[in-house]
């Protein structure tokens, strides 16, 4: 099987794994319910002043005839709510993932014992506070990260016809990239793996994280569809994390033994020097 299709068999794996653990199922919900309320406010204010908006931006085109002002001021309108969708869809899962912290990672940790050949889980030892912190810092890099793509393809949107058909596709292909990295993250901080490593082992193999990531940032698009997979993507990443660091799993959910290699890492953040990846019993 390809990348492409075994990225996207961690996303059904995955959601599996969840739906024969119901109450992982369950406590993982509440997170994504938490953060659905915020951003469903956020974008209907955005929906309701939205033009108001654009109006006070462009004040150049008010002596334009109609009916180009309207159709001007209009498509900036849906460009810009597109813009904001695009936004929510990347920063909906690290928000919600900052918000569900012990939820995830105790989730993370009972798909690892489940898989793990010898029942365990590795573990990074830190404080609760200083994986929030390491967390937090990471998301915001990742979200300013994309938020550049999405300036540079809110500018390409402009361009006839590829604006239109090109773009949004490269648009789901970038989204899909940066929520499978806030996804394995979960994995892989307890493994102690740093930013700068993680996205160096995901953009080593971009089908395996496409297969995952893109059908998951089509999927969030419908908000209550992104609290419901949730858990069950958080599963599949970590499933998915083990493949990319070339850990050896059991056949507990139909996968066979991991198949990425694993590039050694010096000493980073965490401050011990071990390997990225490397195990902590």
């Amino acid at each position: 099987m390809g990348d492409l299709g075994l990225g996207f068999r961690y996303l059904v794996q995955g959601q599996r794994w969840v739906a024969r653990h119901g109450k992982q199922f369950g406590v993982g919900l509440i997170p994504g319910l938490i953060t659905l309320v915020l951003y469903a406010a956020a974008l209907t204010a955005l929906a309701l002043w939205g033009a108001d908006f654009v109006t006070w931006a462009t004040p150049f085109a008010d002596g334009w005839a109609d009916p180009w002002l309207g159709l001007f001021r209009g498509f900036l309108t849906v460009v810009l709510f597109a813009l904001a969708l695009l936004l929510a869809v990347v920063t909906f899962t690290a928000v919600t993932l900052l918000i569900g912290q012990p939820f995830y990672e105790n989730l993370s940790e009972k798909v690892d014992r489940d898989v793990s050949p010898d029942g365990t889980a590795p573990e990074s030892g830190l404080p609760l506070w200083r994986e929030l912190v390491i967390s937090a810092r990471d998301s915001l890099r990742i979200v300013v990260r994309a938020a550049v793509w999405g300036v540079l393809l809110f500018g390409l949107g402009f361009i006839p016809f590829a604006g239109q058909t090109v773009v949004p596709v490269i648009g789901f292909l970038v989204t899909g990239f940066f929520l499978t990295e806030e996804l394995t993250a979960v994995a892989m901080q307890r493994r102690r793996v740093e930013l700068r490593e993680r996205l160096t082992l995901l953009r080593s193999r971009k089908t395996l994280i496409w297969g995952f990531g893109t059908p998951l940032a089509v999927a969030f698009l419908v908000p209550f569809v992104a609290v419901f997979l949730m858990p069950g993507a958080v599963a599949g990443a970590t499933l998915m994390a083990r493949d990319l660091l070339g850990e050896e799993s059991g056949d507990s959910d139909g996968q066979g033994k991991g198949q990425g290699q694993h590039p050694d890492s010096g000493q980073g953040e965490f401050g011990d020097g071990q390997q990225a990846g490397s195990v902590t019993w």
